[in-house]
């Protein structure tokens, strides 16, 4: 309906042919218009479908989320321990910052080993080792890093003490952090998290919303470039052994054997004494026997891999200076050519960084094999394992066993068929990230 035909309509008691009731006119219509032809992103619980699996958006729109996020923030201590359990530590607490609908400032890492060298534990900061730019793109509308350059005003802080011990149970965990998302709280413009390394917070997400943020995390250049040097030391010895296996998952590919990168098996051998010390006590606490492997049991297990053709370059991702072990060359079935950082000849690029950047190339390392074969209860093994899930999910892949696999993963610590380690794929609709660290229920073919 036109306003031409609807001069004589009254609209709140008032003529449409008046000058000022045209103009409401007008503002109605608009809204209705928007409303019909553009797409909401409110409503109460909304379920959005993406790679990850169903993600509930919760009541609040988009870009009000983000809105709220980019100027509201969350401080959490310096994160420490292993790089891999600072990767969760991280990822718990954008996860926490998310839910308190907050930005994370960008926290500092720990360059070196928290229980190793605390004469030497150095803050470093999270933009020297994965990329802050890329993150934030990556996880855009998921979960957002600030700069402390970013406040306005830093004298407006609320120091919120984090509970622990055994009373502090998930539930008041969670109480806690929906309270402090209200008001008055959520007037403060920095929350200033107090208390244990957030590698120690109680869970609250499912592995999905772990994995998100994961994905995200992309290495600096330089320490990208060092794992390429590693790589492709590792592929030039294969080519030096005249290797022509082409692992099954590259047995449909129409490339000839020649044109593509050797392959290689990465083994995370967990057998060094700290090691060693540690999964006998997780034994003892389970009461299970599927965590301690010794040097024999792993080189059994992976000599058994079904469908390896051999030769093959193994490289051993061991942590050099903890192993007292010397003899891990010895042993390995024919075919199967171990290699560790000092047979390799890449000592060099490791020795020249702290802790941290070391651990970063080695998993890159491990990451890009075409096998890798892990312990299932090692943070380190599990974080690939589910990286390397991810990059199946996203080519549409189910499974990573059978003849067809692509990016395989395998527990050695599992027996599996043919005396060889279990196939290993996360589950990533486990509702805790609790179940891939210290678990063997998402190992499985």
């Amino acid at each position: 309906m036109g306003l031409s035909s609807c001069k004589h309509l009254r609209f709140f008691g008032c003529h449409l042919n008046s000058m000022a009731c045209k103009c409401v006119a007008l503002f109605v219509i608009a809204l209705v218009f928007r409303a019909a032809m553009l797409p909401t992103f409110s409503g109460f619980g909304e379920v959005v479908q993406n790679s990850f699996g169903v993600i509930n958006k919760g009541s609040l729109s988009l870009d009000s989320e983000l809105q709220m996020q980019k100027n509201k923030f969350l401080e959490v201590p310096q994160i420490v321990w292993g790089l891999n359990n600072q990767k969760i530590a991280f990822a718990r607490a954008c996860l926490t910052a998310r839910m308190m609908k907050r930005t994370l400032l960008m926290p500092s890492l720990s360059a070196s080993l928290f229980y190793k060298e605390i004469d030497l534990l150095q803050p470093i900061s999270f933009d020297k080792v994965f990329q802050f730019e890329r993150f934030n793109s990556l996880c855009n509308g998921f979960v957002r890093l600030g700069r402390y350059s970013d406040l306005s005003n830093r004298t407006q802080v609320f120091e919120l003490q984090k509970g622990s011990g055994r009373k502090w149970t998930i539930e008041r965990d969670l109480d806690q952090l929906r309270e402090f998302s209200k008001e008055p709280y959520d007037g403060y413009e920095v929350i200033r998290i107090l208390g244990k390394n957030p590698f120690l917070w109680h869970d609250h997400w499912p592995v999905k919303d772990y994995a998100k943020v994961f994905d995200c995390l992309v290495l600096v250049e330089e320490i990208s470039k060092e794992a390429d040097k590693v790589v492709s030391k590792i592929r030039e010895m294969g080519r030096k052994v005249g290797s022509k296996a082409v692992f099954s998952l590259n047995a449909s590919n129409s490339e000839s054997p020649s044109s593509l990168p050797m392959p290689y098996i990465a083994v995370h051998m967990r057998i060094e004494k700290d090691w060693m010390i540690h999964c006998k006590k997780l034994e003892q606490r389970f009461n299970i026997s599927q965590i301690c492997s010794s040097k024999e049991e792993i080189i059994g297990r992976v000599g058994n891999i079904a469908g390896l053709k051999t030769p093959m370059i193994v490289y051993l991702a061991v942590a050099d200076s903890l192993l007292e072990d010397n003899s891990i060359l010895n042993g390995w079935k024919e075919g199967l050519l171990p290699f560790e950082k000092k047979k390799l000849g890449v000592m060099g690029i490791y020795n020249k960084y702290p802790y941290l950047f070391q651990s970063a190339i080695d998993y890159e390392v491990c990451l890009r094999a075409n096998v890798f074969v892990g312990n299932s209860f090692s943070t380190f093994s599990s974080l690939i394992a589910l990286e390397r899930t991810l990059k199946m999910i996203k080519m549409g892949i189910t499974t990573s066993c059978g003849k067809d696999a692509t990016w395989p993963s395998y527990a050695y610590n599992i027996l599996g068929e043919l005396n060889g380690p279990q196939g290993w794929m996360t589950n990533m609709s486990d509702l805790s990230l609790h179940a891939i660290s210290y678990g063997t229920k998402d190992v499985s073919c």
